[in-house]
């Protein structure tokens, strides 16, 4: 009686699949990749954004350190001096004078005027930078940011009341706290009449109410996307590798290009900056602006160089474990190792007991485990950077390493040492 042969029905079906069906099946399957590559750094871009626009301690642990940026320091002292300046001139210093001499000083004053304006002004701008370098400075950026960010917030979504609106159709910060320290700090220096300076509620623009409604749709959209991108991806990439008729190959491909999408994202990021910096009016601080926007996007750029990183580590494991001449090389130069100090070990009456014939039984569930644990590490790592991946790496080849130490058959523990 002749015994079946279990192969026969996979290659019938695969003598029934014509070429136009293994043809569409590899586009479909390519399609998957090419997707699953492209929507990569789009799902990253969403994560990113949706996280800085849910999330306010996020945004505001993302904007605190540019309190201690100079530039950013800069341009904030040049706005609270600016609206002091505008309130203090040579001609205010005679409120100081007895009512007697002003007649007499009106005219010294009058000639003297342009140099005691400029003296003024430095010293305004002197005071307004210690004023942005103090240790108060910090705690008000901080909360400063919170209520813009709690203001955009409830622009964007429609929400809000109370004191929390837009004012003159626009999101701002009110510098008012600074410009109070820095009459203070005037008062202080000897010029007493900047203590009848009325309150100065300077403003400092974040968003333009009108660009509101633009960018509403677009910050539901990505909110949306935040969630729902990334699994729509990993769905692409998991479908169109169970599809591959050559699954390591396909690995490899969707590896080298996860890569270079996100190397691209990378790039587009630095011509971006180039592109915002130029467009900016000639009175706003170029490196303030530039200082906030590489630290809104430094997160952006950490994800982004992840996974560069993780894509070429994912396809040269992929390649180093497969069937080529110089994989197998490169696997037999790694294993010789381990052989070398097992035997070693063996020589000198060190035997593993049990546990290397359960290694050898289990040696491929272990290495998946190990694999998989690592996999897991960088999913639930919030923000893994480049050096985040190659430490699990080399991780993972340690303990990969461990398997090979410990496989041991049972032959091996019984075998009489040589010599």
């Amino acid at each position: 009686m002749a015994t079946a042969d279990p192969n026969d029905g996979e290659r019938a079906g695969s003598e029934r699949t014509g070429p136009a069906a293994r043809r569409s099946r590899a586009a479909f399957t390519w399609l998957l990749l090419v997707l699953a590559a492209l929507l990569t750094p789009l799902s990253v871009v969403a994560v990113w954004a949706s996280d800085l626009v849910e999330n306010t301690d996020r945004y505001v642990a993302t904007v605190a350190p540019l309190a201690g940026n100079p530039a950013v320091q800069s341009a904030v002292a040049d706005k609270v001096a600016t609206a002091v300046t505008q309130n203090l001139s040579a001609g205010s210093l005679l409120q100081q004078v007895a009512p007697s001499d002003q007649s007499a000083l009106s005219g010294l004053l009058g000639q003297l005027s342009g140099t005691i304006d400029s003296a003024l002004q430095g010293l305004v701008r002197n005071q307004a930078q210690s004023v942005v370098a103090g240790s108060a400075f910090a705690g008000f950026w901080e909360q400063a940011n919170r209520t813009v960010h709690d203001q955009f917030n409830k622009a964007l979504t429609g929400q809000g009341g109370g004191t929390v609106q837009l004012t003159n159709n626009a999101v701002t910060i009110d510098l008012a706290p600074l410009i109070d320290q820095l009459k203070q700090q005037l008062v202080n220096s000897g010029v007493g009449v900047a203590s009848a300076i009325p309150t100065i509620h300077a403003e400092y623009t974040v968003v333009e109410a009108s660009e509101v409604g633009t960018v509403r749709t677009g910050i539901r959209l990505l909110e949306l996307a935040g969630t729902w991108l990334p699994v729509f991806t990993a769905l692409f990439a998991v479908i169109g590798l169970l599809l591959a008729r050559h699954r390591r190959q396909a690995l490899i491909a969707l590896a080298l290009g996860v890569a270079v999408a996100t190397l691209a994202l990378g790039i587009g990021l630095s011509v971006f900056r180039v592109l915002y910096l130029d467009a900016l009016p000639a009175d706003v601080s170029q490196p303030a602006a530039g200082a906030v926007y590489d630290a809104l996007v430094r997160l952006l750029r950490v994800s982004v160089r992840t996974y560069v990183v993780l894509g070429l580590a994912v396809a040269l494991g992929a390649w180093l474990s497969g069937p080529s001449r110089l994989a197998r090389q490169l696997r037999d130069i790694w294993q010789a190792g381990p052989h070398a100090a097992r035997a070693a070990a063996g020589r000198a009456g060190l035997h593993t007991g049990p546990v290397g014939p359960w290694v050898h039984r289990f040696k491929a569930a272990l290495s998946w485990t190990v694999v998989g644990a690592a996999g897991l590490a960088l999913v639930f790592w919030s923000y893994p950077t480049g050096w985040v991946v190659v430490v699990l790496g080399l991780a993972v080849v340690f303990a990969l390493t461990l398997i090979e130490l410990l496989d041991v058959v049972k032959e091996e523990q019984t075998r009489p040492p040589l010599g």
